[in-house]
């Protein structure tokens, strides 16, 4: 359990107008007055074009500069930071990670840019950049790369969006659309004005498919320059989309593996391989590397999985030795940690259970918590002061209308300490409530307090590199790991391994071990 923060998209007001002025005089708007505001809006846009040296393409960035870039990514640094978990403790590998960063930048041909990489604490396959160098990548993605190529291939896209300036771009693109917005809506009607508003919200949305896949020409650039091999970007690309198929079955959803990937606003995959191998052939490849066993040696013993100042899951306990609780969910019921709470998903994906952490907020009685924080507004039954682990705690009922249809809800608030309330919400079908409720009933009460001893003896899992013997089959590591559900899926998206295919004697691969 982490937290997060949302950066809305901008959201510009349309007003419309009843007259406009062209020199003092007043005039009725008419048919030229949208035109007006295009050509207003086309002139503020070819004062802000100039030619990007990385792409050698025309860019609309003027209304953010590349010292503003830099003062934008200081900033947001921090903020990045407290969000995802901080820098992975582990000197060498961030020191590792930023040499393969260097070593790409400094095929960019830009000096003016000095670059920071970094390696976040977090089990979440993911990458990023933000405006002025600041390039991240996860540990949990670190964990799928099988060589150097295949991180290389990432920190090049990344570094990709920081040469072209993509956040310069959306970001002048955005404030055009809404300068037209509020021209259109002054001078061409509330309609106009709203059909612009609309438009710059779209713009503000996200990166284009066209500058992710810019970003994906400038990274296989990035890559063949330094000497890795371009053609393992595809490689990478579909053992993610492996992991995302992985990650979407175990949470009960196996049509949804766009969901759980950090792909799922890029392009097709097939067209990024055919960029991969178009790059591959109109270059000499006899001097790109992949640097597999340099790669293993140095991810050997790094944290996989959660992290446990974030709360780990063990079968179906939740563990958080630094708040210094635990929980136990029913037979059947899958834990998921997530960014701001736990979540539970039941066998028959129709019960559901949520848990997090919330602040007093000067009401320390739980009832009055539920009733006047909590769940102000919701019609609740059943109110009932309860003791869990020695402290105050309150349950309500709640009947709730879904898109699925009608749904029980219950609440528990527990009041923690003099700052903290955590809060249980159970979720099920009305024909399956009376079913579960001592179920539920199980899992709260089987909240307690951690003891000191308790703390120090929970310590994460991590990636270990083996060698395989003659004669070990996948079977064999399968036994090696924690247990856990489609254990040797798991494996096999870990090193890459199509399904059905045999080891090799003398093949590294990786496992995860406990502690």
């Amino acid at each position: 359990m982490t937290s997060t923060a949302a950066t809305p998209a901008a959201t510009p007001a349309a007003t419309p107008a009843a007259a406009g002025t062209v020199a003092g005089t007043a005039v009725k708007r008419g048919a030229g007055w949208p035109r007006i505001a295009g050509l207003l809006a086309a002139l503020l846009l070819l004062a802000g074009c100039a030619v990007n040296p990385a792409t050698g393409q025309r860019q609309f960035t003027g209304l953010l500069s590349p010292d503003q870039e830099r003062q934008l990514g200081a900033e947001q640094h921090p903020q990045i930071l407290s969000e995802m978990g901080g820098a992975y403790e582990d000197p060498s590998v961030q020191a590792y990670v930023d040499g393969i960063g260097q070593r790409l930048a400094a095929t960019t041909g830009l000096p003016g840019t000095r670059y920071t990489f970094t390696v976040l604490d977090s089990e979440v396959v993911n990458a990023f950049a933000l405006p002025g160098g600041y390039v991240y990548v996860t540990r949990g993605l670190m964990a799928l790369a099988n060589n150097e190529a295949q991180l290389a291939g990432v920190l090049g896209h990344e570094i990709g969006h920081v040469t072209a300036r993509h956040t310069a771009e959306r970001y002048s693109q955005g404030t055009l659309a809404q300068v037209g917005a509020v021209l259109a809506g002054a001078l061409g009607g509330q309609q106009l004005g709203q059909a612009a508003a609309a438009g710059a919200q779209l713009v503000m949305a996200g990166w284009s498919r066209d500058q992710e896949l810019e970003a994906d020409g400038l990274g296989i650039r990035y890559m063949a320059a330094a000497g890795f091999d371009p053609l393992e970007m595809a490689a990478f690309l579909d053992a993610m989309g492996a992991h995302a198929r992985l990650e979407a079955t175990l949470a009960g959803r196996p049509g949804a593996a766009d969901s759980f990937s950090y792909l799922q606003t890029h392009p097709p995959t097939g067209q990024r391989v055919e960029r991969a191998t178009e790059a591959a052939g109109s270059r000499p490849s006899g001097g790109w590397t992949t640097d597999r066993d340099a790669y293993l040696r140095r991810i050997d013993g790094i944290v996989y999985g959660d992290s446990p100042k974030n709360g780990v899951v063990r079968g179906r306990v939740f563990l958080h030795p630094a708040l210094g609780f635990r929980f136990e969910v029913p037979e059947g019921f899958r834990l998921l940690n997530g960014q701001t709470q736990v979540t539970a998903v039941g066998p028959d994906q129709r019960s559901l259970i949520t848990f997090d952490g919330a602040p007093v907020q000067g009401v320390p009685d739980p009832s009055a918590y539920l009733t006047t924080v909590w769940a102000p507004r919701v019609p609740l039954s059943g109110l009932e002061s309860l003791s869990i682990d020695g402290r105050p705690a309150a349950t309500a009922m709640a009947r709730a209308d879904t898109d699925a249809g009608p749904v029980d809800v219950r609440f528990v608030a527990l009041r923690f300490d003099s700052r903290t309330y955590y809060r249980f919400l159970f979720v099920s079908a009305p024909d399956a409530t009376a079913r579960l409720s001592e179920d539920y009933r199980r899992t709260a009460y089987s909240f307690r307090a951690l003891g000191a001893d308790e703390r120090a003896q929970i310590r994460p899992r991590r990636l270990r590199v083996v060698t395989v013997k003659p004669g070990q089959t996948v079977a064999d590591f399968v036994r090696m790991m924690p247990d856990g559900d489609h254990a040797e899926e798991r494996f096999r998206v870990l090193n890459n391994l199509p399904a059905g295919a045999p080891l090799q004697p003398g093949q590294p691969v990786k496992i995860v071990t406990e502690g």
